[in-house]
């Protein structure tokens, strides 16, 4: 686990947090993260799934841990998030539509939630003068060719414009963009797994060269909570972290199997960017982490006075491929605690 994305957490004791998508794999690891590391106030998970809020509810002990509050709602509904961030300090939000074939068969259910679902955050948190705002994204958001991705990039510039329009008021927001989550939902990780279990012979891949960013979810959790310690507003925030061929990735898992390769999927990329050269002209670097400010010239962010960053040349790219922390199959089977 990388150390440094937990050094600027910050003290959630005696605050109201708010988590959307609180269910989801994401949200689930952060707020146990939060209840075996914190005492706050309140912490609110808000979700649309009765039956993911129910088992959280027996798993976390919610007479034990009076402060948790589970709310049903969906991010869609504008007068509910009103409601629910009523004396919320911090929103986590991470409630999303996330698989890439089924937004582009229902886009406009996408849309709605993705990025109307965005905007009402955004709106429920300056109702109620919400300080903390941060939204997680994906690394789909840079240069999309799909529409979640395009949604996701939507939704990463409401965010950050959202800090333009902000007045007198103190509400503060940023983003955070990483790459696939190992053993999220939809991840190729539980599908080999899957694969391994049922002792398949044949394992489809879509193409030989394919590449792909891979967070742990403790890393992940771990960086968004550093930069929520971090944000001053407007800021997006970009873990450096590890990528894999997926054809290694396979041979790790399923040693022996026969791969088929069966072509890139509509929508697919051959390798993700975390960030492109278009971004790299104002971009920072520090130790574990690339932070891009905003695009507008007459916004700038405060950083925080903790981080020691430097700036990139101009031209440069994150890309899965190119990355210099790209796993050798033995590291992959350390990472995965295979042998």
């Amino acid at each position: 686990m990388n150390k440094l994305f937990k050094k600027f957490h910050p003290n959630l004791n005696n605050k109201s947090i708010l988590v959307t998508g609180g269910t989801g794999s994401f949200g689930k690891h952060l707020v146990k993260t939060i209840v075996n590391n914190y005492k706050p106030k309140r912490l609110v998970i808000f979700s649309r799934d009765e039956l993911k809020q129910y088992d959280m509810q027996k798993e976390l002990n919610e007479k034990k841990n009076l402060y948790l509050r589970f709310f049903i709602g969906d991010v869609r509904d504008k007068n509910r998030l009103e409601m629910a961030f009523k004396n919320v300090d911090i929103v986590i939000h991470a409630a999303a539509l996330k698989q890439v074939e089924s937004s582009e068969y229902n886009p406009y259910e996408a849309i709605q939630t993705n990025i109307i679902g965005s905007q009402n955050v955004i709106s429920a948190s300056f109702y109620n003068n919400v300080k903390k705002t941060i939204f997680i994204s994906t690394d789909k958001a840079t240069n999309p060719v799909n529409l979640y991705g395009a949604t996701k990039l939507a939704a990463e510039k409401l965010f950050v414009a959202a800090n333009n329009i902000k007045g007198k008021s103190s509400s503060a927001f940023s983003v955070v963009r990483y790459g696939n989550v190992i053993g999220s939902r939809g991840s190729v990780i539980p599908i080999f797994l899957k694969c391994k279990k049922s002792k398949t012979k044949v394992v489809p891949i879509t193409h030989k060269s394919m590449t792909r960013f891979l967070i742990s979810l403790e890393n992940g959790v771990n960086f968004v909570l550093s930069s929520l310690g971090l944000m001053s507003g407007g800021e997006i925030f970009v873990p450096k972290i590890s990528s894999v061929k997926i054809v290694d990735l396979a041979k790790v898992i399923l040693p022996g199997c026969k791969i088929k390769y069966i072509g890139i999927r509509r929508g697919e990329k051959l390798n993700e960017l975390l960030i492109n050269k278009d971004e790299s002209n104002q971009l920072l670097e520090t130790k574990d982490m690339y932070i891009i400010p905003p695009s507008l010239p007459f916004y700038k962010i405060k950083l925080d006075p903790r981080l020691k960053f430097k700036k990139i040349s101009n031209n440069f790219s994150y890309s899965s491929d190119q990355n210099s922390l790209l796993l050798k199959p033995k590291e992959i089977g350390n990472m995965l605690k295979i042998k």
